[in-house]
């Protein structure tokens, strides 16, 4: 029976087969061209072996390259240990979805994609992608539920990357291995595969998996340790050296040889009389030991800078600010995985549903967002000062920037709240001209209010003329020539009085204050 075809398409113009929605056409099994299990090639890995690896994947025949990269997952802990970081980094970031608009059919639309991203089977798919840093691509199988309007998604498994291989024309369109073109792979169904690609760098898809930067160093270090560990071997232990007698027996001898090489774990042995066992000490080759080490450390700080764009928090980090200057993963980096992630998920994932259910029109956006670090303290610090200036901020917006929940509602609820502060106490009743006369002041006082009563209206005068002329003046020229103008007429003689009445009344003040000291 032919396979029922819609009138949607998608976005490169292929129209929807309805029936291959709804079940599995990439799973594998035990026989067949897409099978499960697959030998080794890490065993005895040699440069020319290498070299043939890559060569082949580049050229189109990526099987041998894929059980690569996934054996060096298993096979090297630091290897696994920096790739887990940033494969764990990228899963982890919160999903956004936003509608296209406010029309409540976007915000419909945006809460049915909100649901399915909360499904358990959505981070497992993410998870699974992340995949793709490593391999260079990541597939899942979209399976469908048409039982009921509208169509959902309701399982993303995994697919084996060996499952799928890129077309040898270009290199840059990935087809399904199966039967019915064993060479060259069949077209993927629309809308049936999330296909995650991280631009990792420019060129041929399959080159860009982080597996074939590390390959070379994989291979360098695991010589490295095979040495150091048939070193440590040889010279880990004391020479062992059994001698026996001219008279010995070939009995006696093999029971000797067997003596010394049992030595080592049983460190007990029982030998005929006349013979013997030394220990030769061992030449000192510490220099040699370490140079295994260092040969292995400096391999692993280059696979560092090239998963993670760094060493600090992986290799060499020597303090807690440091780290953090470094962070896990460098935030450009997981912000470049993030965005690429949203783009994947918005293509195979966000408009196929929307087509599916509505036709093509408006999509809502999927977000992976990175949370850029902030200095909380500095912005509470920022609030607190400009608040009281009259800077008016939403509690909302200070919030989410703190990472703060909206508080519970309830009596039963405790909330942390700011102390209350206490009322300023009322001025006190001021007193009346009596009350006054009956404070007791001292000579500073009565000379400094006996001045001012005198000298204000005529500083008055001054500042009222002086005033004028600034407001009605239009620079700084014509305010300048009004003041030599005004300076005649300003009443000097009057202030001369004033301030002659008041030094007068200073010397007298003074020697008043002399005579209370004298007469103590």
């Amino acid at each position: 029976m032919a396979t029922k075809t819609s009138r949607i398409v998608d976005q490169r113009g292929n129209p929807i087969q309805y029936e291959v929605l709804e079940r599995e056409i990439s799973a594998g099994g035990l026989t067949g061209i897409r099978q499960v299990w697959h030998p080794s090639v890490t065993g005895n890995l040699t440069p020319p072996r290498l070299a043939s690896i890559l060569r082949a994947a580049a050229e189109g025949d990526a099987r041998d390259y894929l059980t690569l990269a996934e054996e060096m997952e298993e096979k090297d802990l630091h290897y696994a240990s920096v790739l887990s970081t940033r494969r764990l980094a990228l899963a982890g970031l919160p999903v956004r979805v936003d509608s296209y608009s406010d029309d409540p059919a976007d915000v419909k639309l945006a809460d049915e994609i909100r649901e399915l991203v909360a499904a358990p089977w959505f981070y497992d798919a993410r998870f699974d992608l992340t995949d793709a840093l490593g391999k260079g691509y990541s597939v899942c199988e979209i399976v469908w539920d048409r039982s009921s309007k509208p169509w959902r998604p309701v399982r993303l498994p995994h697919r084996d990357p060996r499952f799928f291989q890129y077309d040898r024309a270009t290199g840059q369109e990935l087809r399904l291995l199966d039967e019915e073109d064993a060479a060259n792979g069949i077209e993927m169904a629309p809308y049936k595969f999330v296909v995650h690609r991280p631009r990792i760098r420019t060129g041929l898809p399959i080159r860009g998996g982080l597996a074939r930067l590390a390959a070379v160093g994989y291979m360098c270090k695991a010589w490295s340790w095979k040495d150091w560990m048939a070193f440590a071997d040889i010279f880990g232990m004391p020479m062992r050296v059994g001698t026996y007698g001219p008279n010995a027996t070939a009995a006696e001898i093999r029971k000797l040889m067997s003596a010394v090489a049992n030595l080592g774990s049983d460190a007990a042995a029982v030998l005929p009389d006349g013979t013997k066992i030394t220990f030769e000490q061992a030449p000192n080759t510490s220099g040699a030991a370490d140079f295994f080490e260092k040969l292995a450390n400096w391999w692993d700080k280059q696979i560092s800078k090239g998963m993670i764009g760094q060493t600090m928090t992986s290799d060499d980090g020597a303090s807690l600010s440091q780290a953090q200057v470094h962070n896990d993963v460098r935030l450009d980096i997981l912000d470049a995985d993030a965005r690429a992630e949203s783009s994947t998920w918005n293509r195979d994932f966000v408009r196929p549903y929307v087509d599916l259910n509505y036709g093509h029109g408006r999509y809502p956006q999927l977000v992976v967002v990175v949370p850029q670090p902030e200095d909380t303290k500095a912005l509470v610090e920022a609030i607190e000062r400009l608040v009281p200036l009259g800077l008016e901020v939403e509690q909302s917006v200070i919030r989410d920037r703190l990472n703060l929940p909206e508080p519970a509602s309830g009596k039963d609820v405790k909330l942390l709240r700011a102390p209350v502060q206490q009322p300023t106490p009322p001025a006190p009743p001021a007193l009346n001209r009596a009350e006054n006369r009956e404070q007791p002041r001292d000579r500073e006082d009565q000379l400094l209010e006996l001045l001012a009563s005198r000298a204000d209206p005529v500083v008055g005068e001054w500042v009222e003329q002086i005033e004028a002329l600034v407001q009605r003046a239009v620079s700084l020229e014509e305010i300048r020539d009004g003041l030599i103008e005004l300076l005649p007429d300003m009443p000097a003689d009057r202030f001369g009085q004033v301030m002659q009445r008041a030094l007068a009344i200073a010397g007298v003040a003074g020697m008043g204050d002399a005579a209370d000291e004298s007469n103590g």
